[in-house]
């Protein structure tokens, strides 16, 4: 049961904090599985947000695959739960995800439909393009768990990098972004790099983790799949856990997803 909560909150984690060195998100890409060590990341200042780049903004149907599941340290050390997660391999998860423009000078969110961007382009300037994360958390969650599993969302009001997902029988999901970094490639990609605490609360008990979520997003001008992404969940024990000298800093389970974005609107004509 463990590592069913585990595959839900990895799918849960989110998506201008700090520029890093061209390349350096990429390549930690070309290095998987490799990963001995948690990247180097700028501290969340206060409620700072993760920025999106402008076309990244509206309402998108997601598909997402699981492609790849890796244990670094096995066959020393396998984290719970990650041979029952091979059931989700290959297997499509669709659910609908909101990005908006916030204008912080206003204190107010406006979000435009993908159909009237391209007229929005000089109001755009003005904002600043983050996720709906109680939007998406609760569509995410629901999509995994079903209807009935997940009862709310609350996104702190003060700070969108704390957020409780309240589940069925007075369980909940805590997850804090602590970390992050993002590269811009060039105008047509966008990497970004969170890392979350985590914990699970049950009246039985408490589990806790790291997890860092890399996404590389690329817009495909020439595609019927506007926007695709490449992501990679990496799970790290916490110090509290007794098997954390065992990991000594690696993480114990590593999953690749594949993320296509279809226009809202354009999928429901399909």
């Amino acid at each position: 049961m463990r590592g069913f909560w585990v595959f839900c909150l990895v799918l849960l984690c989110g998506f201008w904090c700090a520029e890093v060195k061209a390349g350096t998100l990429n390549d930690r890409f070309s290095h998987l599985p490799n990963w001995d060590a948690k990247p180097i990341l700028s501290a969340v200042k206060g409620s700072e947000d993760l920025v999106y780049p402008d076309w990244m903004m509206g309402t998108w149907n997601v598909s997402s695959t699981l492609v790849e599941m890796i244990a670094p340290l096995a066959p020393d050390f396998v984290s719970p739960g990650f041979e029952g997660n091979r059931q989700f391999l290959n297997q499509p998860i669709n659910f609908l995800v909101r990005f908006v423009g916030v204008n912080e000078q206003e204190r107010e969110v406006k979000g435009y439909p993908f159909s009237q961007l391209k007229t929005q382009n000089s109001k755009l300037k003005s904002l600043k393009v983050v996720a709906d994360r109680t939007f998406n958390s609760l569509n995410i969650g629901r999509a995994v768990l079903g209807d009935r599993s997940i009862v709310a969302v609350k996104v702190d009001r003060d700070n969108p990098n704390q957020q409780i997902t309240y589940l069925a029988g007075e369980n909940q999901l805590i997850s804090l972004v602590t970390n992050r970094t993002t590269e811009q490639p060039n105008s047509e990609q966008f990497i970004a790099t969170e890392i979350s605490q985590q914990i699970f609360r049950s009246a039985s008990q408490v589990y806790l983790n790291e997890v860092e979520t890399t996404t590389f997003y690329q817009r495909q001008k020439a595609s019927n799949v506007p926007i695709t992404a490449e992501q990679i969940t990496a799970i790290y024990l916490s110090p509290q856990d007794p098997n954390y000298f065992i990991a000594a800093e690696k993480p114990v389970a590593i999953y690749k997803y594949n993320l296509e974005f279809y226009p809202q609107q354009v999928l429901e004509l399909r």
